[in-house]
């Protein structure tokens, strides 16, 4: 079965919707933010807490949580004057990633091969 005008309408909204979250964990610097996330506690992290785990300034820290915030990745609560980033447990974007991944791979299904001959 092929796919369709539809079909392919579809996905595009899909990719279109998941671009924030697919920006965010794109880049090898969030993606170390959130491995630094996950191997300390969970109650949350203050931006100098993250930073000495890294070779980030405070305020490139900063930048970078608030594109995971902004991604649906991050949450933040604030303290006092204090904010501490912690990884939602919900991160609904990344279910809409796991369609669009689960759509993609089904959609490269019904792709003709074009490889020819020539291996």
């Amino acid at each position: 079965m092929a796919n369709t005008i539809e079909d392919v309408m579809r996905l595009e909204k899909e990719f279109k919707a998941c671009h924030k979250i697919l920006t965010a964990i794109g880049d090898e610097t969030r993606q170390h933010l959130i491995c630094v996330m996950l191997k300390s506690e969970c109650g949350g992290h203050r931006v100098i807490d993250i930073a000495e785990h890294t070779n980030l300034s405070r305020p490139a820290v900063s930048h970078h949580m608030q594109v995971l915030k902004d991604a649906g990745i991050v949450k933040s609560r604030k303290e006092g004057t204090y904010i501490y980033y912690y990884l939602d447990p919900e991160a609904s974007q990344i279910d809409a990633l796991l369609t669009l991944f689960s759509d993609v791979r089904e959609f490269i299904k019904y792709v003709p091969d074009r490889s020819g001959d020539n291996d």
